[in-house]
């Protein structure tokens, strides 16, 4: 096997199809499958590609005979829309079919996912009362639109994500998280977490040792260091290079959403491309686990 993207996305069209295997739909069959659909999101987010209408056109010219069908941009980004759970469980598979799936160290951190900027396009927006206005620490500045919140494993596999209002508490959107799937720390005993000042919390503490989890973050000037301290700011690091690769290369930031589910969509097409890719990089046995070099041309 190599790191060739046709290879990888039709490793990744049977690993989704075998799982689909024995499904039905009600109606008459699709002629673009929901296997080949979530492929077909993949590839996009993969090449760099915002624009649907773009990507749609580039296909038939780039990559001719890639997919059998092709949909037109409406009915792509109305099939898109509806396949968000499939999106989201597609990742499991791919993520649970790794070796470092069931590492029992955790990264959390969580940034900004821009939804307009404009004060006529808040206004205007279906966005209204779901994105609203936060302030980012990192570039000293506001902005408008969610947070993604991330839970990954120090190799950048993601674990977890949520999107939320800017305004809550990242302590509490991973409260969220553990308790929306319980499984996951039970099936890691010892599980040790990893996160930045931004979580420190007594109520963080006491949820976690509850559950035999333990938490390392930056102290405080006036409190005394955690052991192991010195070394957390090159782990930290990781996750803000997965924070990098999603911006950077997958363009996280540029999904061009204007609805709740074009937004939730197109920002889970980012983390499954980059799971899609860890996942194939894994099983070709590549020495960089979370390059996208080999299929982002």
């Amino acid at each position: 096997m190599t790191t060739d993207l046709n290879t990888l996305l039709t490793a990744l069209y049977v690993k989704i199809d075998d799982h689909l295997v024995g499904r039905r739909r009600m109606g008459r069959p699709p002629k673009l499958t929901d296997a080949e659909l979530v492929t077909l999101a993949v590839a996009q987010a993969l090449l760099g590609f915002t624009s649907e209408a773009r990507w749609l056109r580039f296909l038939p010219v780039r990559m001719p005979g890639a997919f059998r069908y092709l949909p037109g941009q409406s009915g792509y980004n109305r099939r898109l829309r509806a396949a968000l759970p499939l999106v989201k469980q597609v990742m499991r598979w791919l993520a649970a079919d790794t070796d470092l799936w069931a590492d029992a160290t955790w990264i959390v951190d969580s940034t900004l996912v821009e939804c307009g900027r404009s004060r006529p396009t808040v206004k205007r927006s279906q966005l209204a009362g779901w994105a609203k206005y936060g302030f980012c620490r990192s570039h000293s500045r506001w902005f408008w639109g969610l947070r993604l919140h991330l839970v990954c494993t120090p190799a950048g596999l993601p674990i977890a994500w949520a999107r939320a209002d800017p305004k809550v508490d990242e302590r509490q959107v991973l409260m969220a998280i553990c308790d929306h799937e319980p499984h996951l720390l039970a099936d890691r005993p010892g599980l040790l977490i990893i996160a930045d000042k931004g979580y420190v919390s007594r109520e963080l503490d006491h949820y976690l040792t509850e559950r035999g989890i333990r938490l390392i973050r930056p102290s405080y000037r006036n409190r005394t260091p955690h052991p192991g301290e010195p070394l957390l700011k090159s782990i930290r690091q990781l996750i803000e290079s997965v924070n990098d690769t999603l911006k950077g290369q997958l363009n996280v930031e540029e999904h061009g959403g204007r609805t709740i589910e074009g937004v939730g969509v197109r920002v889970a097409q980012r983390p499954l491309a980059l799971t899609a890719a860890i996942w194939h990089n894994r099983a070709t046995g590549q020495p960089v686990t979370r390059s996208l070099t080999a299929y982002d041309h």
